[in-house]
């Protein structure tokens, strides 16, 4: 009986939120001060993977090359950040999450100054190759940190925080890229960067050693650690459901992220649009995002997953051919909204069921989720780049809509058989 009161007592906040109905015990301020650092982090992130998709059209201009090789600065970034998801994971789990999110904070800021100051688009390529080998680590363990140090109640509400940052960031990715190019030259987006990277990177770094001063912080980062990563990994890509999350996930990164990077260019060059304009318009794209996480609570509360998919496929498909062969600028606005926001009910579809792939391998599966997402991206890019000159930028626009429609269609009916499978 007393080691029963004792564990009563050293559980009773988790079992007064969860057993007893009672509201969960609010999070401490130094741990929201941290959640809300690592957001910084995870919008500085998608900040640098879209910066470089308005300035296109510049840095063949600049170093004197095609569209499709300036391309490289986008779809070697998106190939490098795909790869190195595997490892941040164990990693993560070894050196400490939180640790590994601020060093690579920091090698962000070396990578962007090193694009600063590139005298050659082989220089600037590798440059984004070092950017990306960092940023790769800030997304997934920000979420794994997230995970580790957050009660289950209260879970969903601190990733959402994590999630909104990375979704702000492609729209200030896309509105820096085209401003600053416009304005001051293509430098300057990179000086942009530098100065963020570093400046979050500080403030994690300041924050981590506070971490470490605290013993009881340290205690529970040492009880999240996982073992058996490649294992985990083969036993993930080798089970049917999984492989077609995966292969869908592919599908996704190359038809609708990759696609979405020559959108800025094609405006821009189909609509005379100065670069700050098509940039912004773009924007929108990930400013439909955030519309969608501010609503998706009450759409999958009333809506089953199939007919989210379907819905947020054919969303991105009918906008992207609007916005493809529109004759004026002011109908691309509500097409790029109405994209992001349907992509994002799409995608968020797509993760639940990507945590959802193995269950006591989460980190895992999440982990190869991203990577085959932004290696999808990659490949889209560099499809995208090449078809521009066969077919035209309005063209290849509508063709990335129109897949992300089959994949849609194709989504939901996966989800109808299993559900049906199941007997739901």
């Amino acid at each position: 009986m007393a080691r029963r009161r004792v564990s009563a007592r050293h559980n009773a906040p988790r079992v007064s939120a969860i057993a007893s109905g009672l509201p969960a015990a609010p999070l401490s301020a130094a741990t929201r001060r941290s959640i809300t650092l690592l957001s910084l982090a995870t919008f500085a992130s998608m900040v640098a993977q879209r910066i470089c998709d308005a300035m296109l059209p510049e840095l063949s201009r600049v170093f004197a090359v095609n569209l499709a090789q300036a391309a490289q600065v986008v779809s070697v970034f998106a190939v490098t950040y795909g790869l190195a998801q595997l490892f941040y994971g164990p990693l993560g789990d070894r050196l400490g999450k939180f640790r590994v999110v601020a060093f690579a904070t920091l090698g962000c800021c070396v990578g962007s100054a090193l694009a600063l100051l590139a005298t050659s688009l082989e220089m600037l390529v590798f440059a984004r190759l070092l950017m990306a080998l960092t940023a790769a680590a800030l997304i997934p363990l920000a979420m794994a940190w997230v995970g580790d140090s957050v009660p289950p109640e209260q879970l969903q509400e601190m990733l959402t925080r994590t999630g909104l940052g990375s979704t702000l960031g492609i729209v200030g990715g896309q509105l820096a890229g085209g401003l600053l190019t416009d304005a001051l030259g293509w430098r300057w987006a990179f000086a942009f960067l530098t100065l963020l990277f570093g400046v979050v990177g500080a403030l994690l770094l300041l924050d981590w050693r506070r971490q470490q001063a605290a013993p009881a912080a340290s205690a529970a980062a040492a009880q999240g650690v996982r073992t058996g990563f490649v294992r985990q990994a083969v036993l993930i890509i080798t089970g049917p459901w999984s492989r077609l999350v995966l292969l869908l996930a592919f599908v996704e990164g190359a038809a609708g992220f990759g696609v979405l990077a020559i959108w800025a260019s094609h405006l821009h060059g189909s609509l005379g649009l100065s670069l700050s304009v098509a940039g912004a318009i773009v924007a929108l794209f990930g400013l439909g995002g955030v519309v969608y996480m501010a609503v998706g609570r009450h759409l999958i509360r009333r809506f089953r997953q199939h007919a989210l998919v379907l819905a947020g496929g054919a969303l991105v498909g009918l906008s992207a051919l609007l916005l493809a062969f529109t004759p004026h600028w002011l109908p691309a606005l509500p097409a790029s909204l109405l994209a992001g926001f349907g992509f994002f009910m799409f995608h968020n579809t797509m993760q639940a069921n990507a945590t959802q792939m193995a269950p006591a391998a989460r980190g895992t599966a999440v982990t190869l989720f991203a990577s085959f997402l932004f290696l999808g991206q990659s490949v889209g890019v560099v499809l995208a780049a090449s078809l521009i000159t066969r077919l035209g930028s309005g063209a290849v626009v509508a063709l990335g809509g129109a897949v992300m429609v089959v994949v849609g269609v194709l989504f939901a009916w996966l989800l109808r058989r299993r559900d049906a499978q199941r007997g739901l």
